[in-house]
């Protein structure tokens, strides 16, 4: 899945052999734990002008080319995680059916490059290109690494258990 526009050029193949380069080395050590969590091989290329256009339009270019990966499938489309890193506790849950994002991360020691706001702008474009509920709920902690790192390794393993096939359709209304 590519996306161009006169801010970024990104490239997202998931289940393809390749590395992640974004040009943002904070973001690719982010994506390296969320993919390696969902138990996915990746390739992502990507240029941009500005940190926030590369985050929030790679969270477009993921969410559609994970939509596109369940097209006409049955989900399991519920998944969640509490992950623990260091001095970070973070809940992290996911329903696949509907855009939505409930974020709450009080972080008390900043560190550069990992900054809440380019983390809300990945996810809610996630969530809002994939139709997903997303929410990541700080438990403990203090530290921006282990928290948004955390949040990152929760989500991977909440898509992946969300995103796994079903037998049935999830869902009492008969659609997602």
């Amino acid at each position: 899945m590519r996306r161009k526009t006169k801010e970024v050029d990104i490239i997202v193949e998931i289940g393809a052999e390749g590395e992640i380069k974004t040009g943002d080395k904070v973001f690719d050590h982010l994506l390296t734990a969320l993919f390696f969590y969902m138990r996915e091989k990746v390739n992502i290329k990507a240029s941009y002008d500005l940190r926030h256009h590369l985050w929030e339009d790679l969270g477009i270019v993921l969410g559609e080319e994970l939509r596109e990966k369940i097209k006409g499938k049955k989900i399991a489309r519920f998944g969640n995680a509490i992950m623990p890193m260091d001095d970070a506790l973070v809940l992290v849950a996911v329903d696949i059916s509907r855009p939505y994002l409930n974020l709450e991360l009080d972080i008390k020691e900043r560190e550069e490059g990992f900054e809440v706001t380019l983390v809300r702008e990945f996810l809610w474009a996630l969530a809002r290109t994939l139709n997903a509920t997303i929410h990541v709920k700080q438990l403990a902690g203090v530290n921006a690494h282990h928290i948004v790192e955390a949040a990152f390794k929760g989500l991977g393993i909440a898509l992946r258990k969300a995103l796994e096939e079903s037998e049935r359709l999830e869902s009492t209304k008969g659609i997602l």
